[in-house]
């Protein structure tokens, strides 16, 4: 499980994408969310009598409140189209978007697959560090949620695939969100929210002109750049207040 995840940087030129298309395909291997098998039922020992009555339960806890999203950058939605001996010499294409954290990390990222003359697979992508057995769900603006469960993980994050019909694609021309939501290993829902503003035009449109790739990979590295350098700023700006040694008191 050493493959990585097709970034839109890694996708400038058809040939490159050809390979990296068939990599992505390519994913047969078991899933990793395996729930524990129950013990059988002559295994299980009798529960013990308690001695004194069971005292009254403490009221239930409201389930634990959704985690706020995290300020990501997200690149626009792009497409490649390659074709070679990994895709059985078949034209496959793949729109892709992600969002990331200001240090330049991906911790969202959807990658919607199409084969020619086969089915259409929608790519999700969340952090590591979940709970493996909830798996995902895939929101399309307010519209009713659908699960997966994952397929299997990289060192990036973990993926689940979801089938797409063509209701799903007429939505996310006209939607504005698509949220990719899954539970952290403290039990506590996450949602990363990815804009569709500009899907429709890069799902009817040619495939992105890779110089186009190259100039927006540009831009990302700049803001990325820029937002760390303001953050280090801020964080000189700061140490010195934090350090200045307390003013003596008045003698009397």
């Amino acid at each position: 499980m050493n493959h990585r995840i097709a970034s839109a940087r890694a996708l400038t030129t058809p040939i490159a994408a050809a390979g990296l298309l068939a990599a992505a395909m390519m994913v047969a291997t078991p899933a990793l969310a395996q729930q524990p098998k129950a013990a059988p039922k002559s295994a299980q020992k009798p529960a013990a009598k308690p001695k004194a009555p069971a005292a009254t339960p403490a009221p239930q806890q409201p389930a634990a409140a959704a985690q706020q999203p995290p300020q990501l950058m997200y690149s626009p939605w792009l497409k490649v189209c390659g074709q070679g001996p990994e895709t059985n010499n078949k034209k496959v294409c793949v729109l892709t978007k992600d969002g990331r954290l200001e240090n330049g990390m991906p911790v969202a990222v959807v990658q919607l697959f199409e084969p020619e003359g086969g089915a259409k697979v929608l790519r999700v992508t969340v952090p590591l560090g979940m709970q493996l057995q909830h798996g995902t769900r895939l929101i399309i603006d307010q519209g009713q949620p659908v699960q997966e469960p994952y397929k299997t993980c990289f060192p990036v994050g973990c993926m689940s695939d979801y089938p797409v019909t063509d209701d799903i694609i007429a939505k996310m021309k006209k939607g504005h969100t698509i949220t990719l939501q899954a539970i952290n290993m403290q039990g506590t829902p996450i949602s990363l929210p990815l804009p569709l503003a500009d899907f429709a035009k890069a799902y009817d449109g040619p495939p992105t002109d890779p110089k186009v790739v190259e100039e927006q990979q540009r831009k990302l590295q700049e803001e990325l750049q820029k937002r760390a350098e303001d953050a280090r700023k801020k964080l000189e700006a700061q140490q010195p207040a934090a350090a200045a040694p307390a003013a003596p008191a008045a003698k009397k």
